[in-house]
């Protein structure tokens, strides 16, 4: 052992011994209960950020700590490959995306192997290869054959100028990123999954996440949205066509103005002579921000009154939700009254706050709360909740409509117009039509030989060896599918392919039933709707399919908080690094540098701290501990120079504090049962607590405060004799093994010197005495109206007449109660006693 702490020496060397060794890795067949843990993977765009180290920390944490209570931890990693940032980097600068990406995966694990996150590389996964995607490939016929993969048309981000589709991602303020043309909304038929058809099982099922967090159980339910209404046909005047709406309103019938159709509905252009109006607003569909509509010329009957009311194509409808027609109600539903204003469309009210209310003279704003029927014929006067159900019943029993269950949810829209992705693996055939491509046939390969320019359509469709193909019914010549899939569809199956070797069968059953679910899933929030829903979903198709004999893939969701930082900015160059600026101004400039808020770090705004930063200077132990005692880990923790200051000197006085007593303690043979005192003691409570916080919420920062208490106990102990080296012992050891999940490397160095001869994490978590933890005495605070008057040592098991007793005799308490009236007397057990003294 070195008499200084050199953290990347130490480091460098157990990590080599970790990997020479197999230590991380993880068996199929083994005697001990599994735990899965699991951090999403991320996404190879080059370098890690602390965002990233907190998230593979704490699960590095969770895994060391499992595997030293005895279990068989699958702890993987891998790289969701696939994705717009790579194609986006070949259009820049020519780098083909393939060769961007893997060089980023190369830097990247070498960033994350320096932290000494404790992956069993073994069953790397990148999405990327054929070897993985083939099997994307291979779901998505098993879902054709089943109904579930279907084409239908729907829009997309289309730029005119670039002749190409558009990610949301490439749209920025209604703009394409790449020649700022306004995007528009084009028709395309795409391929989607049918999600829908599991709806009412993904929202029942939302009752059985008790290990995940409740606002993104919430987030689930809502996206996935259950709503109760009715189906009714409006006809149009003068013609025998109807619109069917759907509203969860029926409440509000009588007050419908007007009737909105989607403009891509069919009886839009049926009813539309203006197709070039209509167009305009198809043009603007799905655009929540900016409202358009336009009057179809037509006008339809409300079956409830028969009123006449006009027809309009409106953008904010949607198609995929309810029947894609709505009757509109400007008086009780802010979109509605927006639209009416806009238009000049009229407004009326029928539901009043209190019973026999009289109307508004003029609403300024919709009434959407609950209230009174008004203007609804026989149902004026009713509570609106009963007349929900009334008029329902109403409706179905006039024969006018039905009472209906509806979703949110809409199918997955997976067709994607561009080049890194999965191959959708189908052929078209002028004689058989749309055909799969057989399974000996899989994997579809992505061919390297593109040019990617970002205009002209899909990539693949300028690649003829590609596209020409072979029809596996018939034989003839046929046109291979040149959309490729959305990259949800790489992560939401990764976690089952962890459960197998890399040379292993993908899909082995018996590994699968082996590890899944993961016990432990943990990653950003902004994860807790798309990612989480289509995981939930695949893993029931895969179910239904056999591969899988679970429902729900993830047991317990941790969603860690954000690494923030303050900002930098100057007028005029805008956001800076902290070394673009001194002594308060711009360096480039020399204005005064605007300090903003503390906010999430990101490249753009410049208030990036690299890890490689922090491991070259401080060591990876130093970032993992403050990255963990900075806050909870479903907190936002706010970086500080301080904080990494803090931690580091925490490890060098734990580091020189065992040097000084090394040759001393190294050779003593410890007998725990026959060890006692304070010192003792005070390690049996810091064993119990340290353990309390991982098992109870993972509240790592409570667990390292408890070690750094222990620290001080030590330090300040000042052994005499042998049986005080023994006890002295006892807590470094304890100490070494609590600390081992935070600090690996430096705890696995000690562990050397003080240990049983192997690796630390072969060894046991150690467990606590309830007996020996327990205190002979505590200290006893005593308050008078507030303020504390005395403090004095009694018997830890004291009952409360006890502690009463005590702290009434106590001198000092008895010179300042004495000649007056004792109005109260609370006693905190094991803590406090508050006297409260009548006129003082």
């Amino acid at each position: 052992m070195d008499e200084k702490y050199n953290a990347l020496k130490i480091e460098s060397k157990w990590q080599r011994f970790w990997q020479e060794t197999g230590l991380n890795k993880t068996v199929s067949k083994s005697s001990k209960p599994k735990f899965y843990c699991l951090e999403m993977f991320p996404y190879p765009s080059g370098k890690i950020h602390m965002g990233h180290i907190r998230n593979y920390v704490i699960g590095d944490v969770i895994t060391r700590y499992k595997r030293m209570r005895g279990y068989n931890v699958l702890h993987p990693m891998g790289w969701d490959a696939f994705g717009l940032p790579a194609e986006n980097a070949a259009i820049n600068s020519g780098t083909h995306p393939s060769k961007w990406t893997f060089e980023n995966i190369e830097y990247m694990k070498a960033q994350i192997n320096k932290i000494g996150c404790s992956y069993d590389w073994d069953r790397e996964v990148t999405t990327c290869s054929p070897e993985y995607y083939k099997w994307n490939q291979w779901f998505f016929i098993q879902m054709l054959k089943r109904g579930l993969a279907y084409k239908k048309n729907s829009f997309v981000n289309w730029c005119s100028h670039c002749a190409t589709v558009l990610a949301n991602e490439q749209v920025i303020d209604t703009r394409c990123w790449r020649c700022d043309t306004v995007v528009e909304q084009k028709e395309l038929e795409q391929w989607f999954f049918k999600i829908t058809a599991y709806a009412e099982e993904l929202l029942a099922a939302c009752d059985t996440l008790n290990g995940w967090p409740q606002h993104v159980v919430a987030m689930q339910r809502n996206w996935i949205g259950k709503s109760r209404g009715v189906e009714m046909d409006f006809p149009i005047d003068g013609s025998d066509l109807k619109i069917k709406i759907f509203t969860t309103r029926p409440d509000t019938l009588f007050g419908a103005t007007f009737v909105c159709v989607a403009p891509i509905h069919p009886i839009a252009d049926i009813i539309m002579d203006d197709k070039n109006a209509l167009n305009d607003v198809k043009s603007f569909y799905g655009n929540e921000e900016e409202k358009r509509g336009v009057f179809t010329g037509k006008y339809a009957i409300n079956p409830i009154n028969n009123e006449k009311i006009p027809i309009y194509a409106a953008n904010f409808v949607l198609m995929d939700y309810g029947t894609g027609a709505i009757m509109s109600v400007p008086a009780h539903d802010q979109r509605d009254y927006d639209f009416a204003k806009k238009y000049g469309l009229p407004v009326r009210e029928v539901i009043v706050r209190e019973k026999n209310a009289a109307p508004s003279t003029e609403l300024t704003e919709a009434y959407e709360d609950e209230g009174y029927l008004i203007n609804s014929g026989q149902f004026s006067g009713l509570h609106n909740k009963t007349a929900i159900e009334q008029i329902g019943q109403h409706i179905e029993s006039t024969s006018m409509g039905r009472v209906v269950t509806n979703y949110k949810l809409r199918d997955w829209g997976i067709s994607r117009q561009r080049y890194w992705g999965t191959p959708i693996p189908v052929v078209y055939c002028k004689n058989c039509g749309v055909v799969p491509v057989k399974d000996e046939d899989l994997p579809v390969i992505l061919p390297d030989n593109v040019t990617l320019k970002g205009m002209g359509g899909s990539p693949l469709s300028g690649v003829s060896g590609f596209i020409n193909a072979t029809c596996p019914t018939c034989g003839s010549a046929a046109r291979r599918e040149t959309d490729t899939m959305d990259t949800f569809v790489d992560s939401s199956w990764y976690f089952v392919r962890y459960c197998s070797e890399k040379d292993a069968a993908p899909l082995d059953k018996n590994n699968i039933d082996l590890f899944m679910p993961v016990d432990q899933y943990i990653g950003g929030v902004e994860h807790a709707v798309l990612h989480l829903l289509y995981s939930r979903f695949f893993s029931r198709v895969l179910r239904d399919i056999g591969i899988v004999s679970f429902d729900e893939p993830f047991k317990n969701l941790l969603t860690q908080g954000m690494v923030c930082k303050e900002t930098l900015k100057c007028n005029e160059h805008g956001w800076l690094f902290p070394d673009e600026t001194q002594n308060g101004n711009c360096i480039h400039c020399k204005n005064a540098v605007i300090r903003g808020r503390t906010e999430k770090m990101s490249k753009s705004k410049k208030n990036l701290v690299t890890p490689d930063e922090i491991t070259g200077r401080y060591g990876a132990d130093t970032a993992r501990v403050f990255s963990l005692f900075a806050a909870p880990p479903e907190k936002d923790i706010e970086w500080s120079a301080q904080g990494v200051e803090g931690a580091y000197r925490f490890l060098n006085r734990l580091w020189n504090l065992l040097y000084s007593y090394a040759d001393k303690i190294k050779t003593i043979n410890i007998n725990p049962e026959k060890l006692s005192g304070k010192l003792v003691r005070k390690t049996h409570q810091t064993i119990k607590k340290v353990t309390g916080s991982i098992e109870r919420d993972y509240h790592f920062n409570t667990a390292i405060a408890s070690l750094m208490e222990l620290l001080n106990e030590i330090s300040a102990f000042k052994p005499a004799d042998m049986a005080d080296y023994a006890s002295l012992k006892f807590a470094f050891k304890s100490l070494t093994l609590l600390l081992s999940p935070f600090a690996p490397h430096l705890c696995e160095e000690l562990w050397a010197l003080i240990g049983d001869g192997r690796s630390i994490f072969l060894a046991q978590w150690p467990a606590y005495d309830e007996i020996a933890a327990k205190e002979e005495e505590i200290e006893l605070v005593v308050q008078i109206n507030g303020k504390v008057r005395a403090k004095m040592m009694i018997p830890a098991d004291s009952d409360d007449n006890a502690v009463k007793e005590a702290a009434l005799s106590h001198e000092k308490i008895q010179d300042s109660v004495t000649g007056k009236k004792i109005k109260q007397l609370h006693v905190i057990r094991g803590r406090l006693v508050n006297i409260v003294l009548e006129n003082v």
